[in-house]
């Protein structure tokens, strides 16, 4: 149900999902939706969780690769992730992590470029040693939000992305995060 949910949204939208177009995608009785899901809320809310999951786990494997030896190539491989998904994931592209549904589709607490960026900083610290960035969190937010924006940005000017709009995301994030994570070691070897 989950992977006809995708196509549908990539078709109509989210506002045009049913869950009745839903069942006749998927090839179920309605009841069979409802059985598992209350609402077509519910049924994007985990797609988007799902998608969450596969973002993470091919971060995870971008990062355990030797290829990455700075922790800008490990912001790099996150934005590249988040691009790729964008071209070949069903759905991604209109639900990215759930902000056109709710922005708290994944957290009730926080929205979802926070729960995004939370989980950046826990995998940028455990790669890279950046548990000492004074509020590492709260940059790579700022940097989520700025790269999402771009990126939509690209991905509204050419179906397969604005290559220039691209090019120019990554070196605004990675420029911006160089100043924040770097500027306590550099005070510390200026002092």
């Amino acid at each position: 149900m989950l992977d006809a949910c995708a196509e549908l949204v990539d078709e109509v939208g989210y506002e045009g999902l049913t869950t009745t177009l839903l069942a006749e995608r998927a090839e179920v009785a309605i009841g069979s939706v409802y059985q598992f899901f209350p609402d077509k809320r519910a049924i994007v809310q985990a797609l988007t969780l799902r998608t969450m999951e596969s973002y993470l786990q091919r971060l995870d494997e971008r990062f355990s690769s030797d290829d990455l030896t700075h922790w800008w190539d490990g912001v790099d491989a996150a934005i590249d992730e988040y691009i790729s998904m964008h071209r070949t994931v069903p759905g991604f592209r209109t639900l990215h992590f759930g902000d056109v549904v709710d922005l708290h589709l994944l957290d009730d607490q926080r929205d979802n470029n926070g729960v995004i960026a939370e989980q950046l900083a826990r995998v940028l610290t455990e790669r890279f040693g950046l548990a000492g960035v004074p509020d590492l969190r709260f940059h790579l937010e700022v940097a989520v939000e700025a790269a999402d924006a771009l990126i939509k940005l690209a991905f509204r000017r050419r179906t397969d992305g604005d290559e220039r709009v691209l090019v120019e995301a990554k070196a605004l994030i990675r420029e911006y995060l160089h100043r924040q994570v770097n500027a306590p070691t550099e005070a510390v070897h200026q002092g």
